[in-house]
């Protein structure tokens, strides 16, 4: 198994130098070329005329996590609304990284006229990557690893849930104070960037010290571990940052466990409903939602635009917004046109 895996990264990195020459690597949060999701429309009209027997496929890093089956709502509902095909697949695990790409490898194979994909990591479907681009087949690289030879992506910038979540503590800890993070899986570039956004803004402010950042692989298990471990050393704590919600909910078990809920506060990444639960309850204190059902139905609508020939930008910019009790209600609808309209007037 090492050694296939082995030989899928140094393909990786031939297709790397292969496409080095005529794309700039991917930097999602920094890319000048892109167009905010609410105005796609606007700079390049209305969707056109839809083949129903078009068969987009979807490629997610797994269903286990709620974020991936909304995302893969979003795709449905655009594909219900026009009567085309979509076929959404993951990987059995977030750490099944040549599952996830034969699940690719088998869908260019099988003919699909474009692809939605969220790989596991920044290098794992870049095989994939190459065999659609030879196939002249679109490939959008949806949230939250980021390929750096993708030619399109659809996403949130990654950096700025970081920032948020900073920016509260900042807010409401003017005197400071010791804070923690609670990583994604090392090498991913959105964890990577959450994390960054987190620190260098509390860095800046320069009254917050970080006492700790340990990755735990999105794993509730392992951030449960983590921050138990970091509350025992650190018991005046104030504060966790996790790069996902599954995280921040297994962090708060673990400051309740160590009765420090009041004393602690935490917070997440994606709005997941269960996070949103735990703010209702009191116990998380936020998260940084990024909207994976509009963010699926905006994916959708870019790989329509350019399986129809249209020229977009390299980057759709899609919203967040930081959720904590104060309007955990608003953002709570699941109508996709009022969620919209709030988004519009932040």
């Amino acid at each position: 198994m090492k050694k296939i895996l082995l030989s899928v990264l140094v393909s990786s990195l031939f297709c790397t130098s292969v496409y080095a020459a005529k794309l700039t690597p991917l930097q999602s949060d920094s890319e000048p070329d892109r167009t905010d999701w609410s105005q796609l429309e606007s700079k390049y009209g209305p969707l056109p005329e839809i083949d129903p027997k078009l068969k987009i496929g979807g490629v997610s890093k797994t269903l286990t996590n709620e974020y991936w089956r909304l995302l893969g709502q979003g795709y449905q509902n655009v594909a219900k609304k026009y009567g085309f095909t979509v076929e959404y697949q993951a990987a059995a695990n977030e750490n099944d990284q040549l599952g996830q790409l034969a699940i690719a490898e088998t869908m260019i194979s099988q003919g699909f006229n474009g692809l939605l994909a969220s790989p596991q990591t920044d290098i794992n479907l870049e095989p994939a990557l190459e065999k659609a681009s030879t196939n002249n087949i679109p490939v959008v690289n949806v949230n939250d690893a980021v390929m750096p030879n993708a030619q399109h992506y659809v996403g949130n910038v990654q950096k700025d849930n970081g920032v948020r979540v900073a920016q509260w503590f900042i807010q409401h800890y003017p005197q400071g104070g010791k804070v923690a993070v609670i990583e994604g899986q090392p090498g991913v570039y959105a964890a990577g960037q959450r994390t960054r956004g987190f620190k260098e803004t509390l860095d800046s402010n320069g009254k917050f010290n970080i006492v700790a950042s340990i990755p735990a692989n999105w794993s509730r298990e392992q951030a449960y571990n983590a921050a138990t471990t970091i509350l025992q050393q650190h018991p005046d704590l104030i504060g966790f940052y996790a790069n996902n919600d599954t995280m921040a909910l297994g962090v708060v078990e673990a400051v309740r466990a160590m009765n420090k809920a009041e004393q602690t506060k935490v917070f997440g990444t994606d709005g997941i409903s269960d996070a949103y639960a735990s703010i209702k309850r009191g116990e998380l204190t936020g998260t940084v939602d990024s909207f994976p059902v509009l963010t699926g139905e905006v994916a959708m609508n870019v790989i329509l635009r350019l399986n129809n020939g249209q020229k977009i930008s390299r980057v759709v910019a899609t919203p967040q917004a930081l959720i904590t009790k104060e309007n955990v209600e608003a953002f709570s609808t699941e109508d996709q046109e009022k969620l919209r309209q709030l988004l519009t007037q932040q």
